[in-house]
């Protein structure tokens, strides 16, 4: 989902495996100190992180998906998308999972839950929705320097 007026963007659809979290905190990495914003570039790598493993452990379980009105059978994509106006950094990660994500309070002995209290300390501003004519949600972080 590009952003208008961003001149920057990067898309990259990965597989709802183990191996798309690295993956995407790679790219993520690589394109935004390509950019020539390396001091966002590990901000954004960590919040890639935590939406991507979200958008995996949401996907589990899932058969089929419909993405711009197009339905297609199998284990849905995760889907990600880096942008910038050359000062922030917009990273988009959708899932064809339609629960949108809420922040818990976790326990402090508890071993997960803690993903977007980091993406909220992390990020200016957090959010999700429910794209048109699609399943599933775009959950989406702004991260500036």
């Amino acid at each position: 989902m590009t952003a208008p007026g961003w001149p920057l963007h990067s898309y990259l659809a990965l597989g709802a495996l183990p191996g798309a979290v690295p993956c995407a905190r790679l790219h993520a990495r690589v394109i935004v100190a390509e950019w020539g914003l390396s001091e966002l570039a590990g901000v954004v790598e960590l919040v890639v992180s935590e939406l991507v493993t979200n958008s995996f452990h949401a996907s589990a379980g899932l058969t089929s998906s419909r993405y711009r009105g197009r339905w297609s059978p199998g284990i849905p994509p995760i889907r990600l998308w880096v942008q910038s106006d050359r000062q922030r950094v917009l990273v988009q990660v959708w899932d064809a999972n339609h629960l949108l994500p809420v922040r818990q309070e976790p326990e402090l002995e508890a071993e997960h839950g803690r993903g977007l209290l980091l993406v909220d300390s992390l990020s200016e501003h957090w959010g999700a929705y429910r794209p048109e004519g699609s399943s599933g949600k775009i959950v989406w972080a702004l991260c500036t320097a």
